[in-house]
C-alpha cells in the first residue's frame, strides 16, 4: 500500500484543451512527446506534423516524474519564450492531475479504513462473546488488506504466555507462545512493545541461528502490532498481539497498514480488558453469592435460642470475621432439667476453620446427646477430630458445661478457653479455668472436669477473643470492660445484656479481623 505522488506520462482531458486553446489563440502549433519504454513518441495532442522525437528546441514540461516535453512552432513572435510558458502551464497541470488523482486514492483508501474501524466499533458493541467478536472483526481486517491469515494472541499473567483467542485464514499456529521466548516474532512484538513488519524474504532467525520462523517466507509479508490497554487510572500495559501474515509475494504491509492495525489493537484491547473484567465480575459475583450461602448455612446451624423460652434464659450471637468463620456455640436440653451450653473458637476464620467449627459441632452434638459427662464428651469429640486438626494444623479452644440448676451446680470442662465466667446476681465474677489443652495440641486419654456451685440469678458468660481484643488494654483489660458494661446492665434480659456488649464503643483502636462470638445463660 505505500505510494507516492507521482504522475504517469499520459494526456489528460485537460492537457487536451489547454494545447488546442493555445494553439488557436497564437495560430501556432503544438508538439507534444511522451516518454516510453520504446522511446519517445509523439502524441495526438499537438500537430500531425511532429517529428518523432524532440528537438533540441523541446522544453521538459512534466512534474512528479512524467516525463513530457513540448515544443511550439511558428505562429508567436517568440516561440521559445512561447514553448517555456506553455511549458511551465503544462508542468503545474500535471502536478494538479497527479495530486487529484493520488488524493482520490489516498481518500478512498481513508474511508474504508473509516468504515473498517466503524464496523469494528459496532461488533464489538453488539457481540458479547470475545471469540466470536474477534473471528468477526479479524475477517474484515483479512478484507481491507489483502492478508491471507490474521490471528488474536491474549496475555495470560498467571502462565506469562500469549493463548489463541482467535485466527482465521491459512493455518499457523496455534498452540501458546511463552512471552520469554527469544524465537518467536510475537513474543518479541510483545516484549518490546513495538510493531514489527517482515517483507516477503525477510529471516526472523530462531535461536541458535536456525531458520526462520514458520511462515514468514512462504507466505509472504508479516505484520505483528502489539496490543495494549490504558485504564483511566494507571499506566498503559500490553495485554496482547495482532498478527497479519502473507499478502502475497510481492505486496508487503506499510506504515500505513500499521497504523490502521495500531487503531484496532487499541480498540479491541479496551474491549478485552473488558470481557476480562466481566468475566472477573461475574466470577466474583458467584463467589459472593456461594459465600453468602455458605453464611446463611453456617449461622442455620448454630441453634435458636428460641427452643430454651421457659426452661433458661439464653441469650447468643455469633459475627464471622468474614461470610464464614471459625468460631461456635451449641446448647442442648438435656434430661433432668439440666441444660449443656458449648462454646468454640477455631485457630483460624474462613472456610477452613468453619469446615472445622461443622465437624466439632457434629461431634460435640453426638456424645453429649447420649448424656456422657463433659469431660468424656471433649475426649470423644477430640478423638473424632484429631486426624482434621492435624491435616489442617489448626486447633480449637471449646469449653462444654452442664448447668444442673436442681441440684445447684455447674460441672464443665475447658480446653483452653479462658473466656469463661460464671457471674453472681452481685455482680462478681468467677473465672472457669481451663482443665484441659485446646483441641489439637495432644490427644489426652481422658479430660478432666471442674465443679462450680449454681445459684438461681447467676450467669454463665462465654465469649471468644474476637469480642474482647479491639479494646487492648493487656492481657485481661478486654474482659474487665465485658463485666463491668455486663454488671451495668445485669437486671436487663439476657438479650439486651448481650446487645449492650456487642455495641460498646471502642474508640479509635481498629477492630481486629477476628470473629466474635457471645453466649449468657440465666436460670
Amino acid at each position: 500500500m505505500t505510494r507516492s505522488l507521482t504522475a504517469s506520462p499520459e494526456v489528460t482531458p485537460g492537457m487536451r484543451d489547454l494545447i488546442d486553446d493555445f494553439r488557436r489563440e497564437h495560430d501556432c502549433e503544438v508538439h507534444l512527446w511522451l516518454s516510453t519504454d520504446d522511446g519517445w513518441t509523439a502524441t495526438d495532442a499537438g500537430s500531425d506534423s511532429a517529428p518523432p522525437e524532440p528537438g533540441p528546441d523541446a522544453v521538459d514540461c512534466g512534474a512528479l516524474g512524467a516525463e513530457m516535453r513540448v515544443q511550439v512552432v511558428g505562429g508567436c513572435h517568440d516561440p521559445a519564450a512561447a514553448t517555456r510558458f506553455l511549458a511551465s502551464v503544462l508542468t503545474r497541470l500535471t502536478r494538479h492531475d497527479a495530486e487529484v488523482r493520488f488524493f482520490g486514492r489516498e481518500l478512498a483508501e481513508r474511508y474504508e479504513e473509516i468504515t473498517l474501524l466503524y464496523s469494528i466499533s459496532e461488533i464489538l458493541g453488539s457481540v458479547i462473546s470475545l471469540e466470536e467478536a474477534a473471528s468477526t472483526i479479524l475477517t474484515e481486517v483479512m478484507g481491507t488488506l489483502g492478508a491471507s491469515r490474521a490471528a488474536l494472541w491474549v496475555y495470560d499473567a498467571e502462565s506469562r504466555r500469549l493463548d489463541l483467542v482467535a485466527a482465521v485464514g491459512g493455518e499457523g499456529q496455534e498452540g501458546p507462545i511463552d512471552v520469554d521466548s527469544p524465537t518467536s516474532v510475537t513474543a518479541e512484538v510483545f516484549r518490546e512493545r513495538r510493531a514489527m513488519i517482515l517483507e516477503p524474504g525477510d529471516e526472523f532467525p530462531r535461536g541458535g541461528g536456525g531458520s526462520p520462523e514458520q511462515g514468514l517466507t512462504t507466505r509472504g509479508s508479516f505484520l505483528s502490532v502489539p496490543m495494549s490497554y490504558t485504564p483511566p487510572r494507571g499506566t498503559t500495559r500490553t495485554i496482547g498481539v495482532i498478527n497479519l501474515v502473507g499478502r502475497g509475494a510481492d505486496a508487503g504491509f506499510s506504515a500505513g497498514d500499521q497504523k490502521l492495525i495500531a487503531a484496532i489493537a487499541s480498540q479491541v484491547g479496551a474491549a478485552v480488558e473488558n470481557n476480562r473484567l466481566l468475566v472477573a465480575s461475574l466470577r466474583q459475583e458467584r463467589v459472593d453469592r456461594e459465600m453468602e450461602l455458605a453464611h446463611d448455612l453456617q449461622l442455620k446451624l448454630l441453634p435458636s435460642v428460641e427452643q430454651f423460652r421457659g426452661y433458661a434464659e439464653v441469650a447468643a450471637r455469633c459475627v464471622p470475621a468474614e461470610s464464614v468463620g471459625g468460631d461456635f456455640y451449641h446448647l442442648f436440653r438435656l434430661p433432668g432439667g439440666r441444660l449443656g451450653v458449648v462454646i468454640g473458637d477455631v485457630s483460624s476464620h474462613g472456610f477452613g476453620a468453619a469446615l472445622i467449627m461443622a465437624l466439632t459441632m457434629s461431634a460435640v452434638a453426638i456424645h453429649a446427646s447420649e448424656g456422657d459427662p463433659p469431660g468424656e464428651v471433649l475426649r470423644r469429640a477430640h478423638g473424632t477430630l484429631i486426624d482434621e486438626l492435624e491435616t489442617t494444623e489448626m486447633y480449637l479452644t471449646i469449653f462444654y458445661g452442664v448447668i444442673d440448676p436442681a441440684a445447684g451446680n455447674l460441672t464443665y470442662a475447658n480446653a483452653g478457653h479462658s473466656h469463661a465466667f460464671r457471674v453472681a446476681p452481685s455482680g462478681e465474677a468467677h473465672r472457669l479455668s481451663t482443665t484441659n489443652p485446646p483441641f489439637g495440641i495432644v490427644d489426652l486419654d481422658a479430660y478432666g472436669e471442674n465443679v462450680e456451685l449454681w445459684e438461681v440469678g447467676d450467669i454463665l458468660f462465654l465469649f471468644t477473643d474476637g469480642l474482647c481484643d479491639p479494646f487492648g488494654a493487656g492481657e485481661t483489660g478486654g474482659e474487665t470492660i465485658l463485666l463491668n458494661s455486663l454488671r451495668a446492665h445485669q437486671s436487663l434480659p439476657a438479650e439486651d445484656i448481650l446487645a449492650s456488649l456487642f455495641e460498646l464503643p471502642i474508640g479509635d483502636v481498629e477492630i481486629p479481623s477476628d470473629d466474635r462470638t457471645a453466649v449468657l445463660v440465666r436460670t
